[in-house]
């Protein structure tokens, strides 16, 4: 099961990973392919296979993060109430990926609080790593 290293399913019962995955939808994309563009609505939530998708930010496309390892999460902003992506998602390579839309994750997530609770809890942990990351490329330039 691909998903089993996601880093944000880490902590949550077998019965949760298997109703996650019969959710989600396989898609490939090829290098240049954009997957979201900044702005759009924030509805479906990704998880990396294979690949590796740059997140840019601005009119300019400056690179944020890149989504490199397998079982990766991005798009979270579909999970954390936002409803437009903060950031475009831009295929460096072929990739492939699970797609899973907002709503059947927030039904999933609100049948089993347990596992809602690991998963918010893994993605704040997440979040707050990537926050670091841009801490330390914004004190390079200063």
């Amino acid at each position: 099961m691909i998903i089993d290293q996601g880093e944000l399913l880490q902590g949550t019962t077998m019965v949760f990973m298997k109703e996650f995955m019969e959710l989600t939808v396989r898609e490939s994309h090829n290098a240049g392919d954009f997957i979201f563009h900044e702005g759009d609505q924030a509805t479906q939530f990704y998880t990396l296979i294979k690949g590796n998708v740059k997140l840019n930010v601005g009119e300019t496309g400056q690179k944020v993060y890149i989504v490199s390892r397998s079982g990766e999460a991005f798009g979270w902003s579909s999970v954390v109430g936002r409803d437009v992506y903060s950031a475009a998602a831009e295929c460096m390579e072929p990739t492939s990926l699970l797609r899973i839309d907002r709503g059947d994750l927030q039904h999933l997530l609100e049948k089993y609080p347990d596992c809602g609770l690991v998963f918010y809890k893994s993605l704040s942990e997440v979040l707050g790593k990537r926050l670091l990351q841009c801490y330390e490329i914004i004190s390079t330039f200063s």
